[in-house]
């Protein structure tokens, strides 16, 4: 098998977090258009997330949020995201790094992206190649890599209560979902 020496995964990541930051550095300056809005689930442990010590002993390790109607202050540079959101009534101030986000989804026309994580480092990806093509690490990121093919991937959820900006661990994604692949659009 040949050895990825460029690391494709990682600049496709990086790619598609770009997506998001235009799209919400589009938002943060023009507001959301028509019946667009965004659900972002992001890891609370990731490096550089900034949430009140309420929110973070409610929502350890996941959380989805929520922008559409109640938010403001949303101000976007290069490698995060800060906004304002009410949770349960009161006012937090959030702050995101794009690489702790691990989904998104606007359901105003049905598209999103799930993220893997990125802390793959140069070093791991050295350790990895010197390991026998047949090693245990190797089996288990390849069968991780297959559950996490873009077919495979779960959406972002949608919220399943009516507290505006969050949507607890463990919803579903939306059922009406769909993940298209760019093959569908290759001229053949």
């Amino acid at each position: 098998m040949a050895v990825d020496h460029i690391r494709y995964d990682l600049l496709t990541q990086d790619a598609l977090r770009g997506v998001l930051r235009t799209v919400l550095a589009d938002a943060a300056k023009n507001g959301l258009p028509g019946e667009h809005h965004f659900y972002i689930s992001l890891d609370t442990t990731a490096e550089g997330v900034r949430l009140s010590p309420r929110m973070l002993a409610q929502y350890p390790k996941e959380i989805t949020i929520v922008l559409q109607h109640q938010f403001w202050d949303l101000e976007v540079k290069e490698d995060s995201f800060e906004v304002g959101l009410s949770f349960g009534g009161i006012p937090e101030r959030l702050t995101v790094p794009f690489a702790a986000i691990k989904g998104f989804f606007d359901p105003a026309v049905q598209f999103g992206l799930q993220f893997q994580e990125m802390a793959a480092s140069a070093n791991e990806g050295e350790e990895a190649l010197a390991e026998p093509a047949g090693s245990e690490r190797l089996k288990k990121e390849r069968a991780v890599e297959q559950t996490q093919s873009p077919a495979a991937l779960p959406l972002a959820p949608r919220p399943a209560n009516s507290e505006p900006g969050v949507v607890p661990d463990g919803a579903q994604p939306d059922a009406g979902a769909e993940v298209v692949r760019l093959d569908r659009f290759r001229k053949k």
